[in-house]
């Protein structure tokens, strides 16, 4: 982060020192300590003591970056947008379009992770059905290489991949 000089104030009951900032959070010092020298965060003032000071609307920002991290987005993703974004110069409307033209390629992406988790929950359940049969029906001195001529199941019935990874 830049050398900027921070105005010093007595300490007051709306501004945080980053151990505050930290357990308010639930962040580590060290990950505060990370996004101030990423400049994902910056502490608006300096204690006489000369501790960084943090107003409430550091949380905040602690917590979007959380929610960007959840999305997928790692700190130097993070970094690019906020950069990005200031860049615009103030300009509130072409800074938004920004962001959302961000959100909407993270929405796209997320659903197509979401399609195909859906497809393997449905992989997982077949799989437990067609493996129901094996506990009900199977004797239990079966050797596992008798598997591949399973006479439990229908013939025309498919074998689930998760299973028949295990006959091959």
């Amino acid at each position: 982060m830049a050398n900027v000089r921070l105005p010093v104030l007595e300490e007051s009951d709306n501004l945080m020192q980053v151990g505050d900032l930290a357990r308010e959070s639930g962040k580590t010092v060290r990950a505060l300590h990370l996004y101030e020298e990423l400049d994902l965060l910056k502490p608006v003032a300096r204690s006489k003591g000369r501790y960084r000071l943090y107003g409430p609307e550091a949380l905040v920002r602690i917590r979007w970056i959380g929610k960007l991290q959840d999305l997928g987005f790692s700190l130097g993703d993070i970094k690019t947008i906020v950069k990005d974004v200031e860049q615009r110069n103030g300009a509130a409307k072409k800074a938004m379009e920004r962001v959302r033209e961000v959100y909407v390629k993270k929405l796209e992406e997320t659903r197509a992770q979401v399609a195909n988790l859906q497809k393997l929950e449905n992989e997982i359940k077949a799989s437990l059905e067609y493996l129901e049969t094996c506990e009900s029906d199977c004797e239990a001195d079966r050797l596992l290489g008798t598997c591949r001529s399973c006479d439990h199941h229908p013939r025309e019935q498919a074998v689930p991949d998760l299973v028949a990874g295990f006959r091959a």
